[in-house]
């Protein structure tokens, strides 16, 4: 059985680009950290692609999120990299877990959800204190609809409340977020490894 994993990272920021995203700037950081546990990742920008809002696997009439769910389908690992706005995720990360939902009603032949298996973390960037709250809710939302999460799955950085520095404006980069996000990389490799080679029982 081969021991390189593929992680599949989306950038949920609001910006399209080329424009600076401090989410990708976190999200870059996440994937260097996984390459050191052989793991491969792809980069999504997800608001420079035409995913259309529902809660369907295929909304049609030119939606992308097909393109993006068979990404998500072949991959070990998938990290949600969001911004925090009004103390909320994105509304674009928002909108991936509700194409996520999807995958409720989708099930192998054994009754497993397709995405029993696979992995989740979170990277959050903000300028309010809200990475908890944000983490919560996501951890939820991709618990519901399969994924599983490894102890310390988020890193993350928020800065001074009604301040304007950016997560990309900050020089040296913040040791403790270096340092989380090198034990969400090591957690959510060793953990994909071993659901990868013990898979969940049937369902029933």
């Amino acid at each position: 059985m081969p021991t390189s994993l593929r992680a599949l990272v989306l950038n949920c920021t609001l910006k399209h680009a080329p424009a600076d995203s401090s989410a990708e700037l976190l999200a870059t950081e996440v994937i260097a950290a996984l390459a050191r546990h052989d793991v491969e990742s792809t980069l999504v920008r997800v608001v420079d692609h035409d995913v259309r809002f529902g809660v369907s696997a295929d909304e049609g009439d030119g939606d992308e999120w097909p393109t993006i769910r068979e990404q998500v389908l072949a991959a070990d690992i998938l990290v949600l990299a969001t911004p925090i706005w009004m103390g909320q995720p994105s509304s674009v990360c928002k909108m991936v877990l509700e194409r996520l939902d999807a995958e409720i009603s989708e099930t192998d032949d054994e009754g497993r959800m397709v995405t029993f298996g696979k992995v989740a973390g979170v990277a959050v960037v903000g300028n309010e204190d809200g990475a908890h709250h944000v983490s919560a809710e996501l951890y939820q939302a991709l618990n519901d609809t399969g994924f599983t999460i490894p102890a310390n799955a988020v890193t993350y950085w928020v800065g001074e409340a009604m301040q304007s520095t950016d997560y990309r404006d900050v020089d040296p980069r913040p040791e403790k977020t270096a340092s989380t996000t090198s034990v969400l990389a090591a957690n959510a490799a060793h953990l994909a490894r071993l659901l990868r080679s013990e898979p969940y029982p049937p369902a029933g």
